[in-house]
């Protein structure tokens, strides 16, 4: 283990206790309908009693709702990881971000200095057409101020969010006007989108970003590799990292449109469930392309779909490191109160016949817990550190050797940069000093900076105004003094990350991520690979 890993091993396991906590709830929320016609009412047995008599003979009146609402979960920790109980208060929730949409007024916001700060505005959304605009400060809603150190992300979210066609009256601070700005905003669809961003690397490459798998997701794809394509794209790099799945039918249809007809995208089995396998069509309208998917180890589920069907089939080079291992099916059964339970029904197998469930007999606690393990085991930074028993062995299509039992693992591992850490970066990273700059910048010089287009725009500018040290100045103010060494180790990763983020501020993704890809050594692999003068089968004979 080198120096750097182990001075930061601390901050890499709280990152990833983080991470993991997001996935895990995340992954809890996620269902494929594949169909429980068999399923009957079923008949009194021993819980069922236990319940009878609470409510008959106990000695106190109690509300048998309310335990039998405890014991639910209690109940499920004895399956597995992903069956679990969906309380009617969260299924509102729950639906909105596997349909793709919300009712709310279309502003992304932020809270910032005590004060709820509009980030962005939803091009066509209800707030747009009003007028509303980036840097607005929300200070009321209807008849509750939401200003000070009591504002919570989820108050904000509770007021601005109804239900479709409802009014919902804000009240603006905008600079240059002394009084407030008071809008009637009827509330109206607004999308949660899968596609985080897509635009050209170079003239032959493509990047789509996946962040989710929902309903509307397979459409948002199309659309984006559509505009990479006419853009002159012959080789295509889909990002999941960080893609905790989804819906199985769009992972699917996404898979369908890279393979030949008859080629086995994945297939699905369990005690009471049938084997189902879905195949390609022969419909596809990218086969063509080069395809490099990105991976790291908190994709899953549906992720995993898509780089193991096309990793079996020799249609994609897989990099970045081994993914998160989640094979299990939940189906969705509604309950009459308007909750749900979402039941582990099956599993899913790769086309090569691989289940990529990873453990969970030692519980839930251990099974979140494994990211911490691999970090802990040196996973991250070696790829030698993982070791495959031999009966988790399979073969792709062209007889390369893939394995089972515990996520994918790619075909080129990068392992998590930690080169440009640093004391320094570490207690700007502690008091989220660049985010804070970069919105502060970005709200100071908003005029400016909206003549700029481009994220080449914005590294030119920024650069030209000397913007790292305008951020020291400013971490100093904060109470990090200027460290020389550290600048000198961390300097490019913070100049690159306060960039990004102001150019974000201003015309969104589109202007973040062609700048981060600067420090993406994940990506500045794939790119590196897309650049080769190889075929895919001769990049993919390193894992043969």
């Amino acid at each position: 283990m080198n120096k750097n890993t182990r001075i930061y091993l601390p901050l890499l396991i709280a990152i990833s206790v983080i991470a993991g906590i997001y996935l895990g709830n995340h992954l809890a929320n996620q269902s494929t309908p594949i169909g429980l016609r068999n399923f009957t009412p079923p008949k009194p047995d021993k819980l069922s009693t236990i319940v009878d008599l609470i409510s008959n003979a106990y000695v106190d009146s109690v509300a048998t709702d309310e335990i039998i609402e405890e014991a639910i979960p209690v109940l499920l920790k004895n399956l597995d990881p992903h069956s679990t109980y969906i309380p009617a208060s969260d299924m509102q929730e729950v639906n909105e971000e596997m349909q793709g949409n919300f009712g709310g007024i279309g502003v992304q916001f932020s809270i910032h200095n005590d004060t709820v700060q509009v980030v962005d505005v939803i091009s066509g959304g209800p707030s747009s057409k009003l007028g509303i605009q980036p840097g607005d400060r929300i200070v009321q809603v209807n008849d509750s101020l939401i200003a000070g150190n009591s504002v919570k992300n989820e108050t904000v979210l509770s007021l601005l969010r109804g239900e479709k066609g409802t009014i919902v009256n804000v009240g603006i601070k905008r600079k240059g006007i002394r009084d407030l700005i008071q809008y009637e905003i009827t509330r109206g669809d607004i999308p949660i989108t899968s596609v985080d961003v897509s635009y050209m690397i170079n003239d032959s490459t493509g990047l789509v970003k996946v962040s989710r798998f929902a309903e509307k997701t397979y459409a948002e794809f199309m659309l984006a590799v559509d505009k990479i394509h006419q853009a002159g794209a012959k080789q295509i790099i889909v990002d999941l990292r960080g893609n905790p799945g989804g819906y199985l039918m769009a992972v699917v249809k996404m898979v369908n449109e890279f393979l030949d007809n008859g080629d086995l995208i994945v297939y699905t089995e369990g005690f009471s469930q049938a084997r189902k396998t879905y195949t390609a069509t022969g419909k596809a309208h990218w086969a063509d392309k080069r395809v490099f998917v990105l991976m790291d180890e908190y994709s899953a589920s549906a992720s995993e779909i898509f780089a193991g069907a096309l990793q079996d089939n020799d249609k994609a080079v897989i990099v970045g490191r081994r993914s998160f291992g989640k094979g299990l099916v939940q189906e969705q059964i509604p309950f009459t109160d308007g909750s749900a339970l979402r039941l582990t029904v099956a599993r899913y197998y790769t086309p090569s016949g691989r289940s990529i469930q990873k453990p969970y007999e030692d519980g839930t606690t251990e099974y979140y817990h494994d990211i911490v393990n691999r970090a802990a085991h040196g996973e991250f930074q070696e790829a030698d550190s993982i070791q495959f028993a031999d009966s988790l062995k399979y073969e792709t299509k062209s007889g390369r050797i893939v394995y089972g039992g515990g996520g994918i693992m790619p075909d080129y591992f990068v392992p998590l940069d930690t080169t440009g850490f640093s004391d320094y970066y570490s207690q700007i990273t502690q008091k989220s000093l660049v985010y804070q700059f970069a919105f502060d910048y970005s709200d100071k010089n908003r005029e400016n900076l909206k003549k700029l287009t481009t994220a080449d725009d914005f590294i030119r500018y920024l650069r030209d105004s000397k913007i790292l040290n305008q951020f020291i100045s400013y971490a100093e103010s904060k109470g990090v003094k200027r460290n020389a060494a550290g600048l000198k180790t961390s300097g490019k990763i913070i100049e690159t990350q306060i960039m990004a983020y102001i150019s974000r501020n201003i015309i969104g993704d589109e202007g973040f991520y062609p700048i981060i890809k600067l420090i993406d050594k994940t990506l500045l692999k794939a790119i590196e690979l897309s650049e080769e003068n190889r075929s895919l089968t001769q990049l993919l004979t390193v894992t043969k």
